[in-house]
């Protein structure tokens, strides 16, 4: 006799009516306080006075010479962007070239305004701040960095990132260092 195999049956658990245990929640004796609402943060005692009174105490036509300052180098800075387009994955030279020609000012202004011709300071608002505050970029640095990992060429974005950086630093340095032999020495 040919017997057929037996085919065995997955064998069905019985039904139970037993929940899983639930874990009791362990009580900690700082957490089980209500949070006590936070005092209106207060300015003045940490030693800054509060915005409104801050934007008060800056002069309008001070506020005037750097949005204006502002508008020129923002367009200076889209200028060279039109004028050296960066492909993706190519390393941003208008970008480089903002920051490092603006550090490279800024390191001459300061030294300019502040040892050299300090009664120039009125200068500072517009050229320092607006002009080369607006010129340079931090914001479009971070994106071509961005831009340029994206398109694949991640050693490209970590060297412009080290670059640029170097650059501008170094840019203010000789800057610095060579205004103050310039001028400065002249003075004496």
């Amino acid at each position: 006799m040919d017997r057929e195999p037996q085919r065995r049956r997955p064998q069905r658990r019985p039904p139970t009516n037993r929940r899983p245990k639930r874990r009791e929640p362990q009580h900690h004796p700082d957490l089980d306080q209500k949070p006590q609402p936070r005092p209106p943060l207060d300015r003045e005692s940490q030693g800054r006075p509060p915005l409104r009174q801050a934007l008060r105490s800056v002069s309008v036509p001070a506020l005037a010479a750097v949005a204006a300052g502002g508008a020129i180098g923002a367009l200076a800075r889209y200028g060279l962007t039109v004028a050296f387009p960066a492909a993706p994955g190519a390393f941003p030279v208008a970008t480089f070239t903002a920051n490092t020609v603006g550090g490279l000012l800024i390191g001459a202004l300061m030294i300019t305004v502040t040892e050299v011709a300090p009664g120039l300071g009125r200068i500072r608002p517009f050229v320092g701040v607006g002009i080369l505050g607006g010129f340079t970029t931090f914001s479009t640095y971070i994106l071509d960095i961005g831009r340029t990992a994206s398109a694949g060429a991640t050693a490209l974005a970590v060297v412009y990132a080290f670059t640029t950086i170097a650059a501008a630093l170094l840019a203010a340095a000789v800057a610095m260092y060579a205004t103050r032999r310039l001028l400065v020495r002249r003075r004496a």
